[in-house]
């Protein structure tokens, strides 16, 4: 049964959770647009919660199609990884504007649920040492608390070593 506190906000994210039946908690905090920290970085501070807990959706282009990466905001992408993952060649970051485009998200708010066409994703495997973690729920200054098997599963997600410390 899905649970909300601290905020609520009815993005395709929580609705996607919601239909699912999925357990998950809400978390809104007030976004700072000039902040010098990362989207992440921002939400892990406001939030209270290790970085390694919280994860950022990137999207990338592997052989030229747009696939998702979620990594701890504590991490970068490892590209030759995320390309390894997806069964591709070569990747690189997707223009922004086509990831916005393609999600229904903006930049800094983009959710790996409930995007307006889903995209293959992959998993970084260090959600699997947490019980719940934390991604975007679709606007910037809310993130969406889960399990990362519900995550993995929502998303239809393959799970790898795509993060760099």
């Amino acid at each position: 049964m899905a649970k909300k506190s601290r905020g609520g906000g009815g993005t395709p994210a929580t609705v996607a959770l919601e239909k699912a039946g999925a357990a998950f908690t809400v978390h809104a905090y007030d976004h700072d647009p000039a902040s010098e920290l990362s989207y992440g970085e921002e939400a892990a501070r406001a939030m209270g919660v290790p970085p390694d807990r919280v994860f950022k959706t990137l999207v990338a282009e592997v052989d030229s199609a747009l696939t998702v990466a979620v990594v701890p905001v504590s991490a970068s992408l490892d590209l030759k990884a995320l390309a390894a993952a997806a069964g591709g060649k070569r990747a690189a970051m997707a223009d922004p504007a086509a990831a916005e485009r393609t999600t229904g998200y903006v930049r800094g708010g983009i959710s790996p649920l409930g995007q307006r066409k889903a995209l293959p994703t992959v998993v970084d495997a260090s959600a699997q040492g947490f019980d719940t973690v934390f991604v975007s729920a679709g606007k910037r200054g809310l993130e969406v608390e889960l399990a990362p098997a519900d995550l993995v599963s929502l998303t239809r997600a393959a799970v790898a070593g795509i993060a760099r410390r």
